[in-house]
């Protein structure tokens, strides 16, 4: 029986209780909460005149969901550094259940806006369980559990795609939803069962807790500087996945299931995340991350070569996703050693920027694809990993 006492937290947090069936159910639920914000991508077009919503304006369901998450990880995620943890993961998970299905049920284009906004905002508790990974793991671990479980996350961002256009031949873009409403709903049940209580010591108000973020990124220059790097390079996967689909389908006459397998092929590059944290683990960040910044622009450039064949693009996605999620895991481990106590508002600040860099992406995407087509978008795109690799080596100079 659980209690309230906080010395009863902290024992259910020792290391022992995250378990290897822990850490698996931990990944998988990251990658369902966060595929909550991708599965309307690949449907957009499908959703959009069913709502009353213009062309023009469909790629705002994406990105108002980006933003929405962008907007709960710097002002719900801090929570975790205040409130018990596994009830706030069970409120938003319950919560984001309430807006898939509202999303699935609305004919009104600008409460579909709304809902998807909702979606995004709600959808946080992905970044509460991450941090108290962190938290449950022995610090000789640390960078393997938490890159076992963002590659469920990763996982989840690429899977999602797939997923909704397999289940949209079956069920139509109002059963997507549905579904992930259900899905949300078993989470939910579950780890308010499965997961161990932790409640934080820290004290303050919510106004407080909010200024102690900005504080932070104030105070650490390796949490801009990460924080920095991975909106990079976010940014460049999110404009890559936006438009890879796009290019399949109108110039090597890819059907919605062929791109969903493109997007499994792509998925491939989650291995990263496990061999990240092998490598924070063992003191190699800093050469991880010059491997994973050169990688990125390297694969986006490959996929500009010219040619009839899709393999340039295949080889691209495998490349890209390994280089975001290598870097991703690398600047999580060492963002979260800057402060054991404030990992859920560090974790904030760091997912913030990376999904400010997504929902970027998603918004640029298609006016850049029409004006430019696809190899000079690509280019263009690698100049982002570009800017970080240059920060990067710059720093390395410095130190």
């Amino acid at each position: 029986m659980h209690t309230g006492n906080p010395a009863a937290a902290v024992k259910a947090e020792q290391p022992a209780s995250l378990s290897g069936l822990m850490v698996a159910f931990l990944a998988f639920c990251c990658g369902a909460v966060v595929a909550n914000l991708y599965y309307a991508q690949p449907i957009v077009e499908l959703i959009a005149p069913q709502i009353g919503l213009s062309s023009a304006n469909a790629s705002l369901i994406v990105s108002l969901t980006q933003f929405g998450y962008a907007l709960g990880l710097l002002l719900l995620v801090p929570l975790a550094d205040l409130m018990e943890n596994r009830r706030l993961v069970v409120g938003f998970t319950l919560a984001a259940s309430v807006t898939l299905l509202c999303a699935g049920l609305t004919h009104s284009p600008s409460m579909f806006l709304v809902f998807s906004l909702l979606i995004g905002l709600t959808s946080v508790a992905v970044q509460i369980l991450v941090p108290l990974a962190a938290h449950l793991a022995p610090e000789a671990t640390r960078g393997r559990v938490v890159g076992n479980i963002m590659s469920g996350l990763l996982l989840g961002i690429l899977l999602s795609r797939p997923l909704s256009s397999l289940l949209v031949e079956a069920f139509g873009w109002r059963g997507v939803f549905f579904s992930a409403a259900a899905l949300m709903t078993v989470i939910a049940l579950i780890t308010a069962v499965a997961l161990p209580r932790r409640v934080p010591t820290h004290q303050a108000t919510y106004a407080a807790l909010i200024g102690s973020v900005f504080a932070l990124v104030r105070r650490h220059s390796l949490l801009r500087q990460r924080s920095l790097y991975q909106g990079l390079l976010f940014a460049s996967f999110s404009l890559f996945w936006t438009l890879a689909p796009i290019e399949l389908m109108r110039h090597h006459g890819f059907s919605q299931s062929q791109v969903a397998l493109f997007a499994l092929v792509g998925a491939v590059g989650a291995v990263a995340a496990p061999i990240a944290g092998r490598l924070a683990d063992a003191g190699h960040s800093r050469r991880g991350t010059l491997v994973a910044l050169l990688l990125a622009p390297a694969s986006l450039l490959i996929g500009a070569l010219p040619g009839s064949s899709y393999l340039w693009l295949v080889v691209c996605a495998v490349l890209l996703d390994f280089a975001v999620q290598l870097n991703m895991v690398l600047g999580q481990r060492e963002v979260y050693a800057i402060d054991p106590h404030s990992r859920a508002r560090l974790n904030a600040v760091y997912m913030t920027s990376i999904f400010v860099g997504g929902a970027l992406g998603s918004l640029v995407a298609s006016p850049l694809y029409e004006h430019v087509g696809w190899q000079l978008s690509a280019m263009a795109v690698a100049l982002l990993p570009a800017m970080a690799l240059v920060m990067f080596l710059g720093r390395k100079a410095d130190a």
